[in-house]
């Protein structure tokens, strides 16, 4: 585990401009940097960085936060690797809590197990590059397939050579230790019982050329080979053994080069093979990953939903086992995710056809070609039954089972619609259909224990006024909190309204004027009423703000930005880069000029907290007259004029009328 300290070292160190630098064109903007979001496709810059405050904002996409959150947004690294990867950039040495032994044996292991996969990367692509063999066969094959130089390059490829150990004879003359050869599975070892010396140590990728696998983070995790020969003996494509890295299971071929990409199109092509990645990638679609010919799994479908929610399945014009793979595929739908389908012409498949087409032909074939996947899978399935109703039967009880894995209740319905149109069906059978497979479903979580149910809905009744009031409390909560981070250390004029009573006995207004800090201001009005903040995050900031007005006597927002909570952090980064987004367009050099809150900081302190008042009255009158009993209606209609005369008193003070 990383400590503290280098956490602590590596906030310090990283500059957020130089960080999102090595990403985004950023252009000076009077005391920030602006420059085209990298999370959607844009013609006008909504990304600010603020070198002051070393907060980022994207203002397309909502996102932002420090130098940290940016490389977790844009490389979709976990908070650790976003640590190392920034720890590397600046040369800052990581330390490491104190680890059991049996923690540091695992460790170790692991991390000498991606050190020689690394080494066999770069030993592969060596050979493939750089040795009269490897450009003669496994180079010669690259090209034949169409790849250019740099898609090589980019993706790493490379070739074994056939010998029996040319690879692991390299591997430990450089010092990479042979049992971590074979955990890797890049090294076949045959042991001999006899003898464990003449032991005999095979490649087990001779002769083939390679395909490294990488991690979402860039790490090599296992390969894939194929072989060139014509010996009917052995496996067309062969994959690394599972191992404590590589799980087939959880990776997807061509990720690590896709992510941003699927980010940013949001959506997700699938497709079967390597070379399916890389001709799509090589043509200019990059969103593109492959499930390197396994059935797909939830961990890949969960991999691709961390970056979008959209996947479009790729399949081949005369794809075999199609009925299987579109049976796969209701995992998908089952975690709530939007599927599309595009079958390629007759003998085509996404490496021919990219091979054969422009990226703007392919682009409008995909676009045009792109089906429903459960509509897709009707007319299919449809022409398999022609007037067989026994295998019409199957075809809907099938079809129903693929809509009953949909969550959203809207979405099933719909299709339940569509269905019965496609196969001429009336929708009350399929909704049948439907009720009584829920039925069952409901029959079988409630056979499994109670702590590994799940609840499938939940029903929550608001009114629409408590909802309207909630919401605006939340609001004002907000404007509080973003006075105290941009201002609480201020001191200001202030004007009070005292009651004064005339001679007459009539009370009134006085204005009374007086210096304070802001956040003391704020403190002393929330204190005297009693006030809690409902939302639990601008809670915490509060409390923390105040703990630092009564330590230091000074707000800093340093701690917030670089919060450990995410949540926390966003927020906060949202409230400090609001005011920004004026200067992406430059309002000045229009003759516009925008009206800053400085210039109104005691009327918009007051306003915000009175308004925080009549918002928290209003509800407490309309808690009283929902929760007290029939029996003392009199006592709560005296603390209901009450309330009501002291929201007079607000509304006066805010001058509106009631």
């Amino acid at each position: 585990m990383i400590t503290q300290h280098t956490i602590d070292k590596v906030f310090e160190t990283a500059r957020v401009e130089e960080v999102i630098g090595d990403f985004v064109q950023l252009k000076k903007a009077g005391s920030n940097f602006k420059g085209l979001s990298p999370f959607v496709n844009e013609k006008s810059p909504s990304f600010m960085v603020s070198p002051v405050k070393q907060i980022w904002k994207d203002f397309s996409s909502g996102k932002g936060g420090n130098a940290i959150s940016f490389i977790m947004e844009h490389e979709h690294y976990t908070y650790p690797e976003a640590i190392r990867y920034l720890a590397k950039k600046y040369n800052i040495e990581i330390d490491e809590t104190e680890q059991s032994d049996e923690q540091k044996v695992q460790a170790s292991e692991r991390e000498s197990m991606y050190l020689v996969s690394e080494y066999a990367r770069n030993y592969f692509h060596d050979v493939l590059l750089n040795t009269q063999k490897g450009k003669a066969i496994g180079l010669s094959y690259f090209k034949e397939r169409g790849f250019t130089d740099e898609t090589i390059k980019k993706f790493e490829l490379g070739y074994a050579l056939d010998e029996w150990s040319a690879f692991t004879d390299a591997a430990l003359k450089k010092g990479y230790q042979l049992d971590f050869l074979e955990k890797t599975g890049l090294t076949i070892v045959k042991e001999n019982q006899s003898d464990p010396t003449q032991s005999k140590k095979f490649d087990r990728f001779k002769g083939r050329v390679l395909f490294p696998i990488h991690s979402m983070a860039g790490r090599v995790l296992g390969f894939g080979g194929r072989i060139l020969t014509s010996d009917k003996k052995a496996a067309k494509y062969l994959n690394s053994p599972e191992s404590e890295l590589y799980h087939k299971s959880k990776v997807l071929y061509g990720i690590f080069n896709a992510k941003q990409s699927i980010a940013k199109k949001d959506n997700c092509y699938l497709v079967e093979g390597y070379t399916d990645v890389i001709s799509f990638y090589q043509r200019g679609i990059h969103n593109v990953v492959a499930s390197s010919g396994t059935a797909l799994t939830s961990d890949q479908i969960r991999l691709i939903n961390r970056l979008t929610p959209n996947i479009t399945v790729l399949f081949d014009g005369d794809a075999a086992g199609l009925r299987a793979s579109i049976r796969g595929i209701d995992l998908i739908l089952e975690q709530g995710m939007n599927v599309k389908v595009v079958m390629f012409p007759d003998g085509e498949d996404p490496d021919s056809f990219a091979k054969k087409n422009s990226l703007e032909k392919l682009e409008a074939y995909l676009d045009a070609n792109a089906q429903d996947f459960i509509r897709f899978k009707v007319s299919i399935l449809m022409d398999e039954v022609k007037d067989d109703p026994v295998k019409k039967a199957g075809l809907i009880r099938d079809i129903v089972a693929t809509i009953s894995k949909i969550p959203n209740q809207i979405q099933r319905e719909i299709y339940v619609q569509e269905c019965a149109k496609i196969m001429d069906i009336s929708e009350r059978v399929l909704f049948s259909e439907l009720a009584q497979l829920s039925k069952n479903e409901e029959r079988e979580a409630s056979k499994r224990p109670k702590d590994d149910r799940q609840e499938s809905f939940t029903v929550v009744k608001t009114e629409a006024v408590a909802f309207k009031k909630t919401d605006q409390l939340n609001k004002l909560e907000k404007q509080l909190i973003e006075i105290l981070l941009l201002y609480g250390n201020k001191e200001i004029d202030f004007e009070d309204y005292v009651e004064v009573e005339d001679e007459e006995g009539r009370t009134k207004l006085v204005k009374e004027n007086y210096q304070n800090k802001i956040a003391s201001e704020i403190y002393l009005h929330l204190q005297d009423d009693e006030i809690e903040f409902s939302n639990a995050t601008f809670k915490k900031i509060y409390f923390d703000v105040i703990h630092q007005l009564n330590q230091d006597e000074k707000i800093t927002s340093d701690g917030f930005i670089n919060h450990e909570d995410p949540e926390l952090g966003r927020v906060v980064t949202d409230i400090l880069m609001d005011d920004e987004k004026y200067a992406l367009s430059d309002w000045e050099s229009k003759e516009i000029y925008v009206r800053t809150k400085e210039k109104s900081l005691s009327k918009l302190v007051m306003d915000a907290i009175l308004n925080l008042r009549r918002i928290l009255i209003e509800l407490k009158i309309k808690e009283l007259i929902e929760e007290t009993p029939d029996d003392d209606r009199h006592s709560m209609l005296e603390m209901i004029v009450n309330y009501t005369k002291l929201k007079k008193l607000l509304y006066d003070r805010l001058n509106r009328v009631v």
